[in-house]
């Protein structure tokens, strides 16, 4: 497990608090990120395990995201990455919060030729919380550009709450709701990053990704955390499906580990 931990500057701490995310490079070696390379190509490419996959080839999900959710349950090298706490402290020092438990992560491949953006939209609304406060780290595993799916941020955003979930294969404009008129897209920040530094980003900031225009895939590997103390709200989500988990009660457990 990756268990050193990262200071982050107190710039950095503020721009986060302020925007609601923040660009932080080099959070892997090259070593790390060759490897982490590896691990995700393996973890894609099995479909026995307890790991979930949205969608599949040729399918309208799959053009905007090939994505494979809890590669951790299934893969020694994915959760070694995934439940090291050197991302989660991270995440502390940004949040303030006094503990960090894992969520779920995802592997995220933008597809050459055929992908599609994803559109703006808020996280926390797919989620099954009853308040907000859960966060995302987004590992570029490649260099990211305009040209194969790089993110974009709206400043300030995450201040805007009580939003509806995007439909990512056929989206509405989130602009376009009552509650998000002051919401200005034409403040939207492009991250160009190289492979091996990351984004973390609130739960609530409206974010977009491009398509990918190149001849090859576009891979990162996101880990949604969320505050300790975390109340489930009862909605479906594939990743509480089954626990016996009634609203109100705390999400934790094995499945949802403290990591830092």
């Amino acid at each position: 497990m990756l268990n050193d931990k990262r200071v982050l500057t107190e710039k950095q701490i503020i721009f986060y608090r302020e925007n609601g995310f923040v660009q932080v490079d080099n959070v892997l070696s090259e070593d790390e990120l060759q490897e982490l390379r590896t691990y995700l190509e393996e973890a894609m490419s099995d479909t026995t395990g307890r790991s979930i996959q949205t969608d599949q080839a040729g399918g309208s999900y799959f053009k905007v995201l090939n994505q494979r959710v809890n590669t951790w349950r299934d893969h020694g090298g994915m959760a070694r990455f995934v439940l090291g706490n050197r991302f989660a402290d991270m995440g502390k020092q940004l949040t303030g919060f006094e503990g960090i438990r894992l969520f779920h992560d995802h592997a995220l491949l933008k597809m050459p030729n055929d992908s599609k953006p994803t559109p703006w939209h808020q996280d926390w609304p797919y989620w099954p919380m009853q308040e907000s406060g859960a966060f995302s780290i987004w590992i570029a595993l490649d260099d990211v550009d305009e040209n194969n799916g790089c993110m974009m941020f709206v400043p300030k955003s995450q201040k805007i709450k009580n939003l509806k979930s995007i439909d990512l294969v056929a989206p509405n404009d989130i602009f376009a709701d009552a509650g998000a008129q002051d919401v200005d897209r034409n403040t939207a920040v492009v991250v160009r990053m190289k492979a091996g530094s990351c984004t973390f980003h609130d739960g609530l900031t409206f974010h977009y990704a491009n398509a990918n225009h190149t001849d090859k895939p576009r891979r990162a590997l996101a880990i949604i955390f969320m505050p300790d103390g975390t109340i489930f709200s009862g909605k479906p989500h594939s990743c509480t499906e089954g626990l016996g988990l009634a609203a109100g009660d705390r999400i934790q457990g094995g499945l949802f580990p403290k990591l830092a």
